[in-house]
């Protein structure tokens, strides 16, 4: 199971992310955790019988994904994931900060698929608060990495006054 860190300590992950090409048969089962990550595909078509299976339900989205499409339901997701599928693909970057800052999501965001050391201080000024840490990725150079700048020239999410206007 991949190293989670939430708020800077590394905790224990009591969510089961659910694969993209699963039926919702699979996550009625007592194979699954009571705290489960859908995919979002899976949350638009079976809401309703996503909401009476008895488990607490999050959603993730892949790059490609609109957070828009959560609109309707932002508040009623204790977790929304969004992933990472490579270094070079930061789109979960843009639609962090459309979930936080547009749609006024205040749950757990949470950063999932490959996930590295150089990106973790950016993704928390994006508005993410977890992060599921890629195979490999030493925890000790993760924990580290949110103090490798001290000030931000640029507004952010969690900044959202400019450096110059800051002086």
């Amino acid at each position: 199971m991949p190293t989670l860190i939430n708020q800077g300590q590394v905790v224990e992950n009591s969510w089961q992310k659910v694969e993209m090409d699963a039926g919702l048969d699979s996550v009625e089962g007592s194979e699954t955790g009571e705290k489960i990550i859908v995919p979002l595909a899976m949350w638009l078509a079976e809401k309703d019988a996503l909401a009476g299976i008895g488990k607490t339900i999050g959603v993730w989205l892949d790059s490609e994904d609109d957070p828009y499409r959560l609109s309707d339901d932002i508040q009623s997701l204790p977790l929304i994931a969004l992933n990472f599928p490579s270094f070079r693909d930061g789109r979960a970057f843009s639609s962090a900060a459309i979930l936080r800052e547009r749609l006024g999501y205040t749950g757990e965001l949470r950063a999932i698929g490959e996930v590295l050391r150089d990106q973790l201080f950016y993704m928390q000024k994006c508005g993410f608060d977890s992060y599921e840490l890629a195979e490999g990725v030493a925890v000790e150079d993760a924990l580290a990495a949110f103090n490798d700048f001290h000030t931000s020239y640029a507004s952010t999410v969690t900044e959202t006054t400019p450096l110059f206007r800051r002086r």
